[in-house]
């Protein structure tokens, strides 16, 4: 297999969660990369070590809506990659000027300079979707699809990576005592490493984008939202937390609620994703990549149901094996190791039928009021 010839790709939202991730494969496989971004100057603090020396160029969408706009971006590199989203519109940064129009005027400058164009998307779009995040996303497909460019669009599963703002609210949620899950939030996602995304990328810029029109990526494992949200808190805690589910109707109010006071990344959008499943049709991520996707997490469903077992597999541990018996001082040949009475069955507190209906706020006084320890025994108390 030759080796790829080295070229200059401009990365849009280079410094953002997946643009670094996919500047910093391009320059690991010898390309000059340019970070477009809103604000060069602090940009360095996002970058990784191995692209402070990358060339920052300025760009800014929502002002760029005309293929003559984008001219003095796009007219001396061999591709361009496309990673900017905006998760909620603020002034002039709208969903449709960020999403729709400026993808669309980029693609007809690519067409005109054959610059080749790896736009980056979201998985999971359709026509009937309700939310203006999503259908501008699909609208900004439509355009790209429609520009004659060389071009691939990519439709990446949920994220997971370091210092990603929705990877570190769903870790950070995740870690709570309460897990509090829609009613209909029944689709499975198929969660991947944005590293892997990364390089996918990366390799589709070396490509023909005739045989790479629409891309689609996942991981190995498809849990739902609450299955993945039970994994992230495996990963810390053998202690399973309370699950509250949340009717469907309130859930839709808490996400227009987040949208307006643009609070966590939990908004009307991401509702709706997670109402469905949301994995590709055809992964594309072993071809692109040359190997197995990353695992981003081990699933409960996959681990011991022991709790000491369990968490140390969370950890990565190994259990050790039972120290062997020593006979009392004094036994007699005829002492045998025989095995000691069973400890009763222990039950947590997320087992009591009145803790799981009880508002969020509420298990650490049940806790204190209810159950005194942290474990209730299930059996008799011994003589």
């Amino acid at each position: 297999m030759t080796a790829p010839v080295p070229m200059k790709v401009l990365v849009l939202g280079g410094a953002g969660f997946i643009g670094r991730h996919v500047a910093a494969a391009l320059a690991a496989r010898g390309h000059a990369v340019v970070i477009g971004t809103r604000r060069p100057r602090r940009a360095a603090r996002r970058l990784p070590a191995e692209l402070h020396a990358a060339q920052r160029r300025e760009a800014h969408l929502e002002r760029l809506l005309t293929p003559a706009a984008w001219e003095p971006l796009v007219w001396n590199v061999a591709a361009v990659v496309n990673a900017v989203g905006i998760l909620r519109s603020r002034g002039r940064e709208t969903y449709r000027r960020v999403h729709h129009l400026a993808p669309a005027a980029l693609a007809r400058a690519c067409e005109r300079y054959g610059v080749r164009l790896v736009h980056v998307s979201a998985l999971g779009l359709r026509e009937d979707l309700r939310s203006r995040f999503l259908r501008s996303k699909l609208a900004g497909e439509t355009a790209v699809a429609a520009s004659g460019a060389d071009y691939s669009i990519v439709r990446p599963a949920l994220l997971d990576g370091e210092n990603g703002y929705g990877a570190r609210w769903l870790r950070r949620v995740a870690r709570w005592p309460v897990h509090l899950v829609p009613a209909d939030a029944r689709g499975r996602l198929a969660v991947m490493d944005v590293r892997d995304l990364g390089e996918a990328v990366a390799a589709l810029c070396e490509t023909d984008g005739a045989k790479w029109r629409e891309v689609e990526l996942g991981g190995p494992a498809c849990p739902t939202i609450g299955e993945y949200l039970a994994a992230l808190r495996a990963e810390h805690s053998a202690r399973p937390a309370i699950r509250i589910t949340v009717p469907a109707w309130l859930a839709r109010i808490g996400s227009h609620a987040c949208d307006l006071a643009h609070f966590s990344p939990f908004s009307f959008g991401h509702l709706e994703l997670m109402r469905r499943d949301n994995m590709p049709r055809v992964n594309a991520l072993r071809d692109l990549i040359g190997r197995a996707p990353t695992p981003v997490v081990r699933f409960p469903s996959l681990l011991p149901h022991n709790a000491e077992e369990r968490r140390a597999a969370a950890l990565g541990a190994t259990t050790r094996p039972a120290a062997a018996s020593t006979p009392p001082a004094g036994a007699g040949p005829s002492w045998s190791a025989a095995p000691s009475a069973p400890r009763p069955a222990r039950r947590s507190i997320a087992a009591c039928p009145f803790a799981a209906r009880v508002p969020c706020g509420w298990p650490r006084l049940l806790r204190r009021a209810v159950l005194p320890g942290r474990t209730v025994p299930s059996g008799p108390k011994a003589p």
